[in-house]
């Protein structure tokens, strides 16, 4: 998943495991990836708005089917904020 985000053959990706937590960690290892671990609707707008994340993560353990469905509607219809920002994602993007 992240290998074809980072390719630009995908837009976002989309890692689920038991709880998402493991998935996040090991996805913000690679080079290029803003992943988020998302349990509302703010938490899935909020990664898209100011973090710009690209890959969504969930814990299959801990959401319903369904409830995931929501949040990745969410995810994917919400737009980076840029502006203010952008810093941020900059540094962790390793850039100043």
């Amino acid at each position: 998943v992240a290998a074809a985000v980072t390719a630009g053959k995908a837009r976002f990706g989309v890692l689920v495991c038991g709880t998402g937590q493991g998935m996040v960690m090991t996805a913000n290892r690679l080079p290029g990836i803003r992943a988020g671990l998302v349990f509302d609707e703010f938490s899935a707008r909020m990664i898209r708005a100011h973090n710009d994340a690209n890959i969504i993560c969930f814990g299959a353990r801990i959401q319903a089917v369904a409830a995931m469905e929501r949040l990745l509607e969410i995810f994917v219809a919400t737009e980076f904020e840029g502006g203010r920002h952008q810093r941020r994602v900059n540094k962790i993007m390793g850039a100043s």
